[in-house]
C-alpha cells in the first residue's frame, strides 16, 4: 500500500482517542456507511480484534491480503495500515482497545504480546464468539465494576486469539531465531531503562548488532532499535495516563538526562507532546 495518503485514525476515521475502555461496534454499524469498503488506513494506539460471523469479503493488512469468512477473526497490531472489503451484509463484531490496556491486561513474559503483533486472520473459535458477545453487553450497560469486567474479558479474548496465532505460526516460531529473539525481550524488560543501545544487548546475546536487527525484523518486522524505543514509548505513555507525575519526574525515571530531550523524543514517536497526550486521556 502507498502510505503517502494513507490515513491514520482511531476509530475508522475518528480523531478523538479511544473514550471507555474498550469500544464495541458491529462492522455493519460503519461498514454500511462506506459501500461496505474501509479505505486502508491506521490507528496510532489502537489494537483491533474484528471477529466475521456472517458473510466474509478480503482484508488488506500492511502487504498482506487475506480472505475473509464466517468464524474467522482478523488481529490488527496497532499502527498496521489496513482496509476491508466486505461482502453486503456482512456481520460481526470490532472490539478496540488502547495499546496501554492491552499492555495492561498482557504480561511480557508470557509473549502474548509478541505474537499479537503479528497480524493475522485465524478460525474464531466458539469461545472467543462467547467472550466477543459477553464484551459487548458489558459495554452497553453501566454497572458497577464495568470497567474492570470490560477489561477481563478483553484480557480473555486476547489470550485465545493470541493462542489461535501461535498455532498457526508454530513451525515459522521454533528453532533459533525465535529463541534468540525471547532472550532479547527478556534483557529489553530489563534494561530498557538504563538505555541500553543495539550493540549492548547484542553483545550480551554473543551476536553483531546487524545479527539482532535481522531477528527482531524476521519476527516483528521492525528493527532492534525501533523495539527499543517502543518500550520506553509504552512505559512513558503508561506513567502519562496512570499518575500525576510531572513530565520532568517521568523523564528522569525512564531515564533520561534531560526532560526535554524526553519531550522531543516522544512527540516525534507518537506525534503529539507528552503534555498533550496526558490532557487527550483526561479528556476520554
Amino acid at each position: 500500500m502507498a502510505t503517502a495518503s494513507i490515513k491514520t485514525y482511531n476509530l475508522f476515521g475518528e480523531a478523538g482517542d479511544l473514550p471507555d475502555v474498550v469500544h464495541c461496534e458491529t462492522i455493519a454499524a460503519r461498514s454500511v456507511l462506506h459501500d461496505w469498503n474501509i479505505a486502508p488506513h491506521r490507528h496510532a494506539r489502537l489494537h483491533q480484534f474484528l471477529l466475521i460471523e456472517r458473510g466474509g469479503g478480503h482484508a488488506r493488512v500492511e502487504e498482506r491480503t487475506f480472505a475473509l469468512a464466517p468464524m474467522r477473526i482478523v488481529n490488527v497490531p496497532v499502527g498496521d495500515v489496513h482496509g476491508y472489503a466486505f461482502l453486503r451484509g456482512t456481520q460481526g463484531y470490532v472490539l478496540t482497545l488502547a495499546v496501554e490496556v492491552l499492555d495492561h491486561v498482557t504480561l511480557p513474559a508470557e509473549g502474548l504480546r509478541r505474537v499479537l503483533a503479528d497480524a493475522e486472520v485465524v478460525p474464531a473459535t466458539a469461545a472467543m464468539r462467547t467472550v466477543m458477545k459477553d464484551l459487548f453487553r458489558e459495554f452497553a450497560g453501566r454497572r458497577f465494576g464495568r470497567a474492570h469486567v470490560l477489561r477481563a474479558h478483553a484480557a480473555m479474548l486476547a489470550g485465545l486469539v493470541a493462542r489461535e496465532i501461535a498455532q498457526v505460526q508454530a513451525g515459522a516460531s521454533e528453532g533459533t531465531t525465535s529463541d534468540l529473539f525471547e532472550r532479547f525481550e527478556t534483557l529489553l524488560e530489563q534494561h530498557y531503562l538504563t538505555h541500553w543501545t543495539v550493540s549492548q544487548y547484542a553483545a550480551t546475546l554473543a551476536i553483531t548488532p546487524t545479527h539482532l536487527s535481522r531477528v527482531t525484523r524476521s519476527v516483528t518486522g521492525r528493527a532492534a532499535s525501533r523495539l527499543i524505543l517502543e518500550r520506553l514509548v509504552r512505559e512513558a505513555r503508561r506513567q502519562l495516563l496512570y499518575t500525576g507525575m510531572p513530565v520532568s519526574a517521568i523523564a528522569y525515571a525512564l531515564g533520561f538526562d534531560d526532560p526535554a530531550y524526553f519531550s522531543r523524543l516522544f512527540s516525534q514517536a507518537t506525534g503529539v507532546s507528552p503534555r498533550r497526550f496526558r490532557e487527550q486521556g483526561a479528556d476520554e
